[in-house]
Order: C-alpha cells, then sequence, then structure tokens
C-alpha cells in the first residue's frame, strides 16, 4: 500500500470512529461549547483588529517621517524631489551590449555576444530611467495604500534603502501601480505624462535598457570607466546604503548605484545573447529566470559591472536583490 493509499486510509478510519461515537452518544454540542467558540472568535477578532491598528499607526508614522528628509516628495509617492521625480532621459540611439575580455578581464562566457562576435549593438528608442533604486518608503507608500503590512519593522531599517525581499511580481504590481498614479496626477512632469500619452508605460527596465543607462554608449566596463574602484561602488560590504549615498558625477547619464548596493531585477526573461527585445514575450512559463544586473554590496568586482547577468527566479525573496523603474515604449 502507498503512503497517500495509508493515509487516506487512516483518515477514513478516524472519521468513522468519531460518526460512531457520535452515533452512540446521541449527543450534540451543548450551550456551553457554543459559548466558548464565540468567544474565541471575537477574542481572535479584537487581536486582529488590535495588530491592523498598529500596523497602520507605524506605517503613518514611517512614512510621515520622510517629509523632514531632504531630497524626496511627500506628495509623489516619495519620489526624488527634481523636476522629473528623478526620471532621467536616456536618448534614442545605439550602445554596445556585452563583453570583450580582451578589453574586459573579468567577462563571463554569458556576456558572449554570439560565437562569432564578443559584442554587438542595440538600437533603443527614448525612455527615462529613475536615477535611484526604488526605496522601503516609495514601496510602503505603494503597500499602504493597497492595505498591505508595511516591510520594515519599528525601528528597524531606513526608509531611504532600496526596498529588498520581494519577488519579482510584487516588483512589477509596484511599477503598474506608479504608472497609473504617473497617469491621473495632475503633478507629473509634461515630459513624463507626455511619455505615457504616448504609449509608454512604467515597468521594470529590459536589460537593455539597464545596460545602456549603465554604461553609456562607449562600451564602459563600470558605470564611471575602464578601471575598478571602492570610491562609487557599495561591494564587499556588509549592508545596502541609502540611495544617492554617494555622488558619481561621472557615472553614465548621473545614475546612482548601478554597480553593488543590490542587484536589480529587469523585465527580461534569462535567454542567450544575441539580445532581441522580441524574446523578452516568448518561451516563458512558470519556471522562468528573469535577469538580474548591477550586482550587490555582498558580491565582489567582478560582479558589479555593467556587462554582468545575473538571474533569479521570480519567487525569490533575498536582501540583495532590489530593482529601479522606466518609462519606455518597450
Amino acid at each position: 500500500m502507498s503512503k497517500d493509499s495509508k493515509v487516506s486510509s487512516t483518515t477514513q478510519e478516524n472519521l468513522k470512529s468519531f460518526n460512531n461515537k457520535q452515533s452512540v452518544s446521541g449527543k450534540v454540542p451543548g450551550r456551553t461549547v457554543g459559548f466558548s467558540v464565540m468567544s474565541t472568535l471575537i477574542i481572535a477578532a479584537a487581536f486582529w483588529m488590535k495588530l491592523q491598528s498598529a500596523s497602520n499607526q507605524f506605517l503613518d508614522t514611517a512614512l510621515g517621517s520622510l517629509v523632514d528628509v531632504p531630497g524626496f516628495k511627500s506628495d509623489a509617492w516619495y519620489l526624488p524631489e527634481d523636476s522629473l521625480f528623478g526620471f532621467v532621459e536616456i536618448a534614442a540611439g545605439e550602445f554596445i551590449m556585452g563583453s570583450n575580455p580582451a578589453l574586459d578581464r573579468l567577462a563571463y562566457e554569458n556576456e558572449r555576444w554570439s560565437s562569432l562576435q564578443r559584442r554587438g549593438r542595440v538600437e533603443l528608442p527614448i525612455y527615462y530611467i529613475n536615477r535611484f533604486e526604488t526605496t522601503h518608503a516609495q514601496f510602503n507608500a505603494y503597500l499602504a495604500e493597497k492595505n498591505m503590512p508595511n516591510r520594515l519593522s519599528a525601528g528597524n531599517g531606513d526608509l531611504n534603502h532600496p526596498v529588498t525581499n520581494i519577488t519579482w511580481p510584487e516588483a512589477v504590481a509596484y511599477a503598474k501601480w506608479l504608472d497609473m498614479k504617473l497617469r491621473s496626477s495632475a503633478t507629473t512632469p509634461v515630459a513624463l505624462k507626455s511619455m505615457l500619452d504616448n504609449g509608454a508605460r512604467v515597468s521594470l527596465p529590459n536589460e537593455a535598457e539597464w545596460e545602456k543607462a549603465a554604461r553609456g554608449t562607449d562600451g564602459r566596463v563600470f558605470p564611471w570607466g575602464s578601471q575598478p574602484t571602492s570610491e562609487y561602488a557599495n561591494f564587499n560590504s556588509g549592508a545596502p546604503r541609502s540611495v544617492g549615498e554617494v555622488v558619481c558625477s561621472g557615472c553614465a547619464n548621473g545614475l546612482s548605484d548601478m554597480a553593488g548596493n543590490v542587484w536589480e531585477m529587469t523585465r527580461s526573461p534569462f535567454q542567450e545573447y544575441p539580445y532581441n527585445s522580441d524574446d523578452d514575450a516568448e518561451n516563458l512559463d512558470e519556471d522562468a529566470l528573469w535577469i538580474m544586473r548591477g550586482g550587490s554590496f555582498a558580491d565582489g568586482l567582478n560582479n558589479i559591472r555593467t556587462a554582468v547577468r545575473g538571474g533569479v527566479d521570480p519567487g525569490v525573496r533575498n536582501a540583495t536583490i532590489g530593482f529601479r523603474v522606466v518609462i519606455s515604449q518597450l
């Protein structure tokens, strides 16, 4: 007999025994039992309501504290406080994608363009990418509106740190929510509103958008150039830092933490090069891996290069993985 059969048989015998006892005794639950059950339900409901109230109070306090932090807009979902809500325009045009080991000795094989070619050229239309990784405060604004629990415990964590320990579907859901907010708000910058009105959407970047933003159009090994340094990147360390904590004026497009701090999820499935944006909508299944880019605080130098390609399961939660968003027509 199989294990499942044994379990099924035991369950049936227990049910039969219970029914026989009920039949012999001829008794039904009395008032005392009914009162006990009702009391338990009332106490449980009161406890749940108390937890919800405490959670909401902390959420209000946590988000409210960001009002006094320079650089973020409390009335715009805690996006960066500048004329484009932190979004940076990446001009339309071509860039070099992939790695040549002659120029980058740390290159991995999955960065090779093809059996005949080390690197390739990809043409992208104009898009906008946020200067910073998505923060706890920004993600908590989304959770608060959806009446979902806050991801920070009282006194634990920095609201300006990148949000981590979220799944790929949760990151996608946040992007869709922000898309809706930007479309409906009268405060949305004109340039962003125009993009959205003309077929663009807020989403995770595809991996070509991420790489072009990180390395620019001159094929940089790191966002700041070809030479390694710890001056602009948080790697080989024990924890993430607040977004924008270190300014890298020489980094491609003036973006922050495109190397290190946390890995950043993309909307591209993990597939072999050469890259083709049409592949992003093909051959997807429940077990697909999604590309993540940029390395994290816990990684070494080889994993914070602009061309490095990591993979993440959609259901994984990890303290080293976060994301940033783009406004894209692709």
